[in-house]
């Protein structure tokens, strides 16, 4: 074997290798663990994981050495919700929440998503790119080296495009891999309020047939379509439509479901098959049973009520228990959880959704990986996936979600290159 990089000498290397698809249940708290261990890489895969002894052993003289004594190992971080593409800010809106505005109280005052698209609307594809390469950078340098982006913030059919075609730019330019999730029916713009099966009608007839004829889904990556199901932006019977036209499509399915109210959306997703069920801070008991029973992921966004100063997260312990494999992400976006970093979304699951720290490192690599329908290719240490690897500053993984306000990523390497 002639490997062209091999880190070697961790303290622990955390493998999470898992052949079968996502974790469920107790699999959750397994890391696959290996003291002293080492990775191989090959070009921008892994070639080789074991002890160091053995990887060594093997590694050709030409191969670059990275001493991780005292480090833990592990795959990259994999962030499988976010809103990465926007323009502008809302920090205003954040003293108002402050001050005892709700987000649904915001954003029937016309604020909320609306001012995002108005802003992003706005914005040239140049700029687009720019404001979000920005957060890009943020998320690489604390390890997330594979996102999920949603469109959602041009609501009309070429400011939909537009962001689609921005998120097509930064993967091409920016060393993480990115997914594309196409959010049409994200909130009703102002434009259509009082219309809202009109603007079904426009998502369904006009903008999912112009993502599928601009060739969107013409590559080797997945393409979603989601839907936000929720009072106050589409119906049950709304997001049937949608999610049912895209499904025809060949789209795969997410939806935004219960996260203020349940209207049915988690039973919903597992109806239709869909990859992912995200938010889910209200599902019922009998939805989690749907679920469990299902190859639905659940996708945990506990920095959106952080974010809001809410006390109500999702029921994590419950879904585990019940064989919901269960995912997290940072839910990144410019009025609810303005954050680029996975590590502080795993603090915050083992305090607030009682997780345990390997629980929380499953759902943020393996997990979410299967989220984006990316689980062949990263989230886990195995001989032939991408090789995405973190070197963190601790010698023990549960420092990762004890500790908070700190980075510990030391090194990423990003399909084989050294990013930091």
């Amino acid at each position: 074997m002639r490997s062209t990089l091999t880190i070697h000498s961790a303290a622990q290397l955390l493998t999470i290798a898992s052949p079968h698809g996502p974790r469920r249940g107790p699999a959750m708290r397994e890391l696959g663990i290996i003291e002293h261990g080492a990775v191989a890489v090959e070009g921008d895969r892994i070639a080789q994981v074991g002890k160091t002894s053995d990887v060594l052993a093997e590694a050709g003289r030409s191969a670059s050495l990275i001493d991780a004594s005292g480090k833990v190992v592990m795959p990259g971080f994999v962030d499988p919700h976010t809103h990465l593409v926007f323009a502008g800010d809302r920090a205003a809106e954040f003293g108002m929440r402050l001050a005892g505005a709700t987000y649904l109280e915001i954003m029937a005052a016309g604020g909320g998503i609306m001012n995002t698209v108005r802003a992003t609307r706005a914005a040239s594809l140049e700029d687009l790119v720019d404001q979000s390469r920005q957060r890009l950078d943020v998320m690489l340098t604390h390890g997330t080296t594979t996102v999920e982006a949603k469109t959602g913030y041009g609501l009309d059919t070429e400011n939909e495009l537009k962001m689609l075609e921005a998120i097509r730019l930064l993967d091409e330019s920016h060393p993480v891999d990115l997914i594309p999730t196409f959010l049409g029916a994200h909130a009703i713009p102002a434009e259509y309020r009082g219309r809202v099966d009109e603007y079904v009608d426009v998502v369904v007839e006009e903008m999912l047939p112009r993502v599928e004829n601009e060739g969107y889904l013409a590559n080797n990556r997945p393409f979603f379509c989601d839907v936000f199901c929720e009072e106050g932006a589409f119906s049950l019977k709304q997001s049937r439509c949608i999610l049912e036209k895209a499904k025809e499509l060949g789209m795969d399915l997410k939806i935004h479901a219960d996260e203020f109210t349940s209207l049915g959306g988690a039973g919903l997703a597992a109806e239709l098959g869909a990859t992912s069920a995200d938010h889910l801070a209200c599902t019922p008991g009998e939805e989690i049973e749907l679920l469990a029973k299902s190859r639905t992921i659940a996708v945990l966004l506990p920095g959106t009520p952080f974010g809001l100063g809410e006390d109500h997260f999702p029921p994590a312990r419950r879904m585990i228990e019940s064989g919901v494999p269960v995912a997290l992400a940072t839910d990144l976006n410019p009025g609810t959880c303005y954050c680029e970093a996975m590590p502080f979304i795993m603090s915050l699951a083992c305090r607030q959704m009682r997780m345990t720290p390997a629980e929380t490192i499953v759902a943020a690599t393996i997990n979410s990986a299967h989220a984006i329908r990316m689980g062949h290719e990263v989230g886990s240490l195995e001989v032939g996936k991408k090789a995405d690897l973190l070197i963190l500053d601790i010698a023990d993984y549960r420092h990762l979600a004890y500790r908070f306000g700190t980075n510990l990523v030391e090194t990423t390497i990003k399909a084989g290159q050294v990013m930091n």
